[in-house]
C-alpha cells in the first residue's frame, strides 16, 4: 500500500485491514510528509497481538516505491494520489507483473438545481469545498449553477467563504487549517493567479493570508471564482486546495454534458428537490461515486471507494466488497477420490459424473 499525506491513518486502513483478513501479509509505505501515522498504527496492531512481519512499514520516496513495484515477492500495489503517479504506478506495476488499483486525482461538480434548497446547499458547499483546506481527493471544487441560480448562490456564499475561521491545527474552533508545505502554497497561490490572468471573476481572494503568531506558515484564506469556463486551468487542472469555481449552465442537458467531458471522474452531486432530475443525473453522470444532496459522495464503509475515467487506474475499487476481490484471487478444483475412480482412460473434458 502506497498511501498519501491527506489521511495517513484513514486510507492505509482501507487497505490493511481488508488485505490482512484475506491472507496476505501487508506493506504499508506511508507518505514521506507525514509518516509518524503510520508508526503509531503499526505499534497498535502490534500491541492487539498481529504476528512479526504480517505488517511491514517502509519509509521513503520513489526510491522506495521503485523498489515495491519491481520486487518480484509482491504480488499487488494498491495506491491513492495524484493522477500523473497513479498512471505511472499502474503501468509500472503492470510492466511487472502485478495486480495494481491506483486511485488518481479529481475535480468533483456539484450540479446546482435552480429548484434547490439554497441555504442547505451552501452549507454543504463550504464544507465540500474549504473542508480540509480542500487537500482531499473527494472535495468539490466546481459548482456547476444552473439556469438563474448562479447570481443567488454567489451572493450567498462570498460573506460565508469570507467569514472562514482559519487557523492552526490545534485551534479546535478552526475551520480550516494550513496547506501542507510551502511549495504546495504556492502551487496553490499560482492557480489563482491563472484565473485571473484567464479572465474568471474573483470574488473572495484568499491569497496573501497572514496569521498573528503564524506568519511564516503554510495559511490561504477560501477563494471563490465565478464565470469560470472550461477552457480554464483551474477548471481543468486539480487544485488540491481551497478554491471553488462556479461555472454557469443553461439547463441540465448542458450542466451534465460539462461533468461527463471532464476528464477526471471520482464523484460528483446534485442539489435538487427533484426526484427526475436526481434520477436522471444519477443514471446519466460518468462518474464513480454520485451524491443526491450529499455534498461528498463517499459511500458508507460496506460499500466501495473509486472513480471512473483518469481517477482510476485498474479494474478495481477500493475497501469495501471490491477490496475483497481485490486481495484475493479464484482457485478452482476439482477433485476425484480413489473410490470413485472409473477404470479406462478418458479423452474428454472431466466432468461431475
Amino acid at each position: 500500500g502506497i498511501t498519501p499525506f491527506n489521511f495517513p491513518v484513514m486510507v492505509p486502513l482501507w487497505m490493511l485491514p481488508m488485505a490482512i483478513a484475506c491472507g496476505n501479509c501487508f506493506i504499508l509505505k506511508p507518505s514521506e510528509r507525514d509518516p509518524s501515522a503510520s508508526l503509531l498504527l503499526a505499534d497498535l496492531l502490534k500491541q492487539a497481538g498481529l504476528p512479526d512481519g504480517v505488517l511491514s512499514v517502509v519509509h521513503g520516496d520513489k526510491e522506495v516505491v521503485d523498489a515495491i513495484l519491481e520486487h518480484k515477492g509482491i504480488q499487488a500495489v494498491s495506491f491513492v494520489g495524484s493522477t500523473p503517479i497513479a498512471e505511472y504506478i499502474y503501468h509500472t506495476g503492470v510492466t511487472n507483473g502485478k495486480r495494481v488499483q491506483a486511485l488518481g486525482g479529481a475535480k468533483n461538480h456539484a450540479v446546482i438545481m435552480p429548484d434547490c434548497d439554497l441555504d442547505k446547499t451552501v452549507d454543504a458547499l463550504m464544507g465540500a469545498a474549504y473542508g480540509s483546506a480542500g487537500e482531499r481527493c473527494m472535495a468539490i471544487s466546481v459548482a456547476v449553477a444552473v439556469g438563474g441560480i448562479g447570481d443567488k448562490l454567489i451572493e450567498t456564499m462570498a460573506p460565508r467563504v469570507r467569514a472562514l475561521k482559519i487557523g492552526p491545527g490545534t485551534d479546535s474552533s478552526a475551520e480550516m487549517g494550513p496547506l501542507v508545505t510551502k511549495v504546495h502554497l504556492d502551487k496553490v497561490t499560482g492557480y489563482i493567479d491563472a484565473g485571473v490572468a484567464e479572465g474568471a471573476k474573483l470574488v473572495v481572494d484568499g491569497r496573501g493570508l497572514k496569521l498573528q503568531g503564524y506568519e511564516n506558515g503554510n495559511f490561504i484564506g477560501g477563494t471563490l471564482f465565478d464565470n469560470v469556463t472550461p477552457e480554464m486551468k483551474i477548471y481543468k487542472e486539480e487544485i488540491f486546495g481551497p478554491v471553488l469555481s462556479v461555472v454557469r449552465a443553461d439547463d441540465f442537458t448542458s450542466a451534465i454534458k460539462l461533468v461527463n467531458e471532464h476528464e477526471f471522474g471520482n464523484g460528483t452531486s446534485i442539489f435538487t428537490r427533484d426526484g427526475d432530475s436526481a434520477r436522471a443525473y444519477m443514471h446519466q453522470v460518468q462518474a464513480g461515486m454520485v451524491g443526491i444532496n450529499v455534498p461528498i459522495p463517499v459511500p458508507m464503509a460496506y460499500h466501495s471507494f473509486g472513480g471512473w475515467k483518469r481517477s482510476l487506474f485498474g479494474d478495481h475499487h477500493m475497501h469495501g466488497p471490491e477490496g475483497v476481490r481485490f486481495f484475493t484471487k479464484y482457485k478452482a478444483v476439482t477433485s476425484r477420490w480413489p473410490a470413485g475412480i472409473r477404470a479406462g482412460a478418458d479423452f474428454v473434458m472431466p466432468t461431475l459424473a
